[in-house]
């Protein structure tokens, strides 16, 4: 028995996907998938809805070959390229977030890592942060050690975000500079310093459908509950700016199967959802039940007020979820 109700019902008795029958899944007709995640979504998160905001605390000038980053040194792009920001636009950023009812605030920065000094600098910028403001912090500042993470979480971190990316046969395709195996050693060494990880992948990088879902495979065996889901933005001046952009079919779909896999997970829309016609909305109707609000990195994002309006439509109610 292969029918969609079949996992859709083996999912919420408390069963596992593997992988065989998620590539099953992922074939199966996308309305039918689609509702079926759907109802998993409701079963284990209700209508609660992570929302986050994030802020470029460091732009450019990154050694790392990244094929679909403007951040690269290796890419020909004309982005403003600026140092660590001051305490005081971090804290005003935050400030800005937490009064439009964004409960997280990423800070994220360029380069393979934030070195000593600069992590030393921006401990400081978020104790004030969690002083002057009620929201929470993120931060995604590359391939830090243990004893990094521990500095960040005593000044008030809570979450740390690394990005695999895409699989791990695919990786070596899109970046050579550092590697898959670096990057999972990060998120451990940030487990292990009691922090909560974030971690999600680029949907169109060349990808196969069986990329997917091995990058979430992986993500489910480190034990991750929040995982963003960024489209590709073929941005010129990048490797990649001819690559075609995915339909909002191909990414209903593929949230709808990674909600079959995770079913309790904060699976979040995130950079280049703007690119979607509906913003959107039908991902959040397919299993998706969390987004990056506001401006990403490099790129426009879609305004908070727009945001929480639709959150209101959908009936989705803002709660800090999978902390």
């Amino acid at each position: 028995m292969n029918s969609i109700r079949h996992y859709n019902e083996k999912v919420i008795n408390g069963a596992m996907i593997s992988k065989e029958e998620a590539m099953i899944i992922a074939d199966a007709p996308l309305e039918e998938i689609c509702s079926a995640a759907n109802e998993i979504r409701k079963h284990f998160c209700g209508n609660h809805f992570d929302i986050c905001a994030i802020i470029n605390g460091k732009s450019g000038r990154c050694a790392e070959n990244c094929k679909y980053c403007a951040q690269s040194a290796f890419s020909s792009t004309k982005i403003e390229e600026y140092s660590l920001l001051d305490t005081e636009t971090l804290v005003e950023q935050a400030k800005y977030n937490d009064q439009r009812g964004v409960l997280r605030y990423s800070i994220v920065t360029s380069s393979k890592k934030l070195n000593e000094q600069e992590v030393d600098k921006v401990c400081e910028s978020i104790r004030v942060i969690r002083n002057e403001t009620g929201i929470a912090v993120c931060t995604s500042f590359g391939l830090l050690a243990e004893e990094q993470f521990i500095k960040l979480k005593e000044a008030g971190v809570s979450r740390v975000h690394n990005n695999l990316e895409t699989s791990r046969r695919n990786f070596p395709k899109v970046c050579t500079t550092h590697s898959y195996e670096e990057k999972i050693e990060t998120i451990k060494a940030a487990k292990r310093a009691g922090l909560n990880v974030c971690s999600g992948g680029i949907m169109g990088l060349g990808e196969t459908m069986e990329d997917r879902i091995d990058m979430v495979l992986t993500i489910r065996e480190l034990g991750i509950r929040s995982i963003p889901v960024n489209i590709l933005i073929p941005i010129p001046g990048t490797p990649y700016e001819n690559v075609k952009k995915l339909t909002n079919e191909d990414m209903c779909r593929i949230v709808a199967v990674f909600r079959f896999l995770v079913p309790n997970a904060s699976i979040r829309l995130a950079g280049g959802r703007g690119l979607l016609a509906d913003k959107g909305l039908k991902c959040f109707q397919s299993g998706a039940n969390a987004a990056i609000s506001g401006d990403m990195l490099t790129t426009s994002g879609i305004s908070i007020e727009q945001d929480m309006e639709l959150l209101k439509k959908l009936g989705y109610k803002a709660v800090l979820w999978n902390e």
